[in-house]
């Protein structure tokens, strides 16, 4: 068996080699991750097997369709809620990371720029809910650092009566602006700067370069309205719920 263009053997001696090349230059730059790099490597190996394995099995018996983007929306949602510190955000970033990738994904049926084919829509979603739960996690962070950081205007605002919502809607906005940069440099700069993952690998599976422009295309768009609910929504989320100084 070998990768497209390469040879299996070559493929894990480049997996290994960039591992290690993370880990050095993080050592270099004194990150201390080197565990975590090692980690997330092994894992990323593991469950890539898997998922061709379990995608096999959703492509050969759709019903399982929903059943695995309801547990890659679980993960992710429950990835986001720890990077924000609180397992009790399960439920508002489960929300941000849903509300996201459902309305993009039901654009996209909806004006059949996608069959409704589990070959079609379970790649895409995840793709949708892999980019909301990255800006979820980006907003939420930026926000409560920010409260953390400026409590005392928020405070301020509170003891005047306004609700918690109102108190960090500025810093809302903000965090959620902020979060989205990398979801619209990427799309500005698309095809002058990098070729994304989902057009390189298309080419790489034999698909034309217009294909892969086409299925890219709605990718990139798809990944922005997708992620500008997610951030709107954990923003406004995490506001309502603000009533003493957040942890740093």
């Amino acid at each position: 068996m070998s990768a497209p263009g390469g040879t299996t053997t070559g493929l894990a001696a480049a997996v290994v080699l960039l591992a290690a090349l993370a880990v050095g230059a993080g050592r270099l730059g004194g990150l201390r991750h080197g565990r975590e790099v090692a980690v997330v490597c092994v894992r990323a190996v593991v469950q890539i097997a898997a998922i061709g394995l379990v995608l096999g099995a959703v492509l050969r018996t759709p019903v399982l369709a929903p059943l695995y983007l309801a547990l890659a929306l679980a993960v992710a949602s429950w990835t986001s809620a720890r990077r924000l510190g609180s397992l009790r955000a399960w439920p508002g970033t489960a929300f941000a990371v849903g509300a996201g990738a459902a309305l993009a994904g039901a654009v996209v049926v909806a004006t059949g720029a996608l069959p409704l084919q589990p070959l079609q829509v379970v790649p895409f979603t995840a793709q949708l809910i892999g980019g909301a739960m990255g800006a979820t996690t980006l907003a939420g962070r930026r926000l409560l650092d920010d409260v953390a950081e400026r409590w005392d205007l928020v405070e301020g605002w509170l003891a005047l009566g306004a609700t918690p919502a109102r108190a960090v809607a500025d810093l809302g906005r903000t965090a959620a602006a902020r979060a989205l940069a990398p979801a619209l440099d990427q799309t500005r700069n698309v095809g002058l700067v990098t070729l994304p993952g989902a057009f390189v690998g298309l080419l790489l599976g034999g698909a034309s370069p217009l294909e892969a422009a086409r299925v890219q295309l709605l990718v990139l768009v798809g990944l922005i309205a997708a992620e500008t609910v997610a951030v709107v929504v954990i923003t406004r989320v995490l506001a309502a719920r603000v009533r003493t100084r957040p942890p740093r």
